[in-house]
């Protein structure tokens, strides 16, 4: 990776406006200057709004299955990349709606192939460190010995099935990331990600948390898709950001990283746990899963603490208290179709 001419880097996110990216937006521009592009299809302006009045920040609304010329924007003179180049980019652009995935098939299948195409070689033109968000469903269903996914493990699941555009996808995008090392020498890193929430979780969009915040203040029953023995990890947003940012800062690349919570615990009993909080009396139902909502399995996190120093430090009950907050602040800001 080249060095920046400048004092700081410039660097892009692409879903920088989505939960997890608009964060990781927020503790780049400590360091670096940020060139966020989203094209707003399952994210918002509102995440990163405050950002927006930074002179090292510039938001571009662009689609990455288009190809993208930085240099033809001239909201990005000042960042003079004919210059000073890129010298790393974040890949976190994919449709992942919960409620609406049927809606987003075509734009996840393109994200996962011609959009990784069009970021990729614009990581070779400008000799850019590439980290790529795949997630833990390329390991496929939770095991039924219950043993947690290693990164050695290659995964199963059939790759015709509804959701597969995003499933498959996610495992070729890998693909791609590691040939593009083969072929080019891109320093590329890959993490895995397994269930995250947090604020700024899509309201209104079928994310569980938000929705059991939102229904159990308004007295509404609180869905489960699944039954009561539906069980999960659950990793608190600034975690993971701090596990990208530690993957991306290791001096050689050292392969895929899983960055989630080895602690399972059942949805029922978060339900409760937010009931308790915010005082309420609603019931709990359970209702036929969606596709986006499966039961995973749970990440072996010995190499995130071993070569990362990394390990989750936010509690459930911390985040719980903290999303909380958040869904309450913007549940009347932001309605269903918004």
């Amino acid at each position: 990776m080249p060095a920046p001419l400048f004092e700081k880097k410039n660097v892009i996110v692409t879903g920088g406006a989505g939960f997890i990216g608009s964060l990781l937006c927020e503790k780049l521009l400590k360091d670096c200057r940020v060139i966020c592009i989203d094209n707003l299809v399952t994210s918002g302006l509102s995440n990163i709004e405050h950002l927006l009045k930074n002179s090292d920040f510039e938001f571009l609304r662009a689609d990455i299955n288009e190809p993208l010329n930085l240099e033809a924007f001239p909201e990005l003179e000042q960042f003079q990349v004919k210059v000073q180049g890129i010298q790393e980019i974040y890949n976190l652009a994919c449709p992942t709606s919960a409620k609406k995935f049927d809606q987003f098939k075509i734009q996840t299948l393109l994200a996962n192939g011609v959009g990784m195409r069009n970021l990729l070689d614009l990581a070779v033109k400008y000799k850019a460190k590439f980290f790529q968000a795949s997630t833990s469903v390329i390991y496929g269903p939770r095991p039924a010995d219950g043993h947690y996914f290693k990164e050695e493990e290659f995964g199963h699941y059939n790759h015709l099935e509804p959701r597969s555009c995003y499933d498959e996808g996610k495992r070729w995008a890998e693909t791609m990331c590691l040939t593009y090392k083969d072929v080019y020498n891109l320093d590329v890193r890959i993490a895995r990600i397994f269930r995250t929430y947090g604020p700024r979780m899509p309201l209104y969009d079928g994310h569980m948390i938000p929705e059991f915040i939102i229904d159990a203040g308004e007295g509404k029953e609180l869905s489960i898709y699944g039954d009561e023995s539906f069980s999960t990890s659950l990793i608190y947003v600034s975690d993971v950001v701090d596990g990208i940012m530690r993957l991306m800062s290791l001096p050689q690349d050292i392969g895929p990283v899983n960055l989630g919570s080895d602690q399972d615990i059942r949805l029922a009993a978060v339900a409760e746990q937010i009931k308790k909080l915010v005082n309420s009396a609603s019931p709990v139902v359970f209702k036929p899963p969606l596709l986006f909502m499966t039961q995973l399995g749970l990440p072996d996190l010995t190499k995130a603490k071993d070569q990362l120093g990394w390990i989750p430090l936010v509690t459930l009950d911390q985040g719980l208290k903290k999303s909380i907050e958040y869904t309450v602040a913007h549940k009347g800001l932001i309605r269903p179709g918004m």
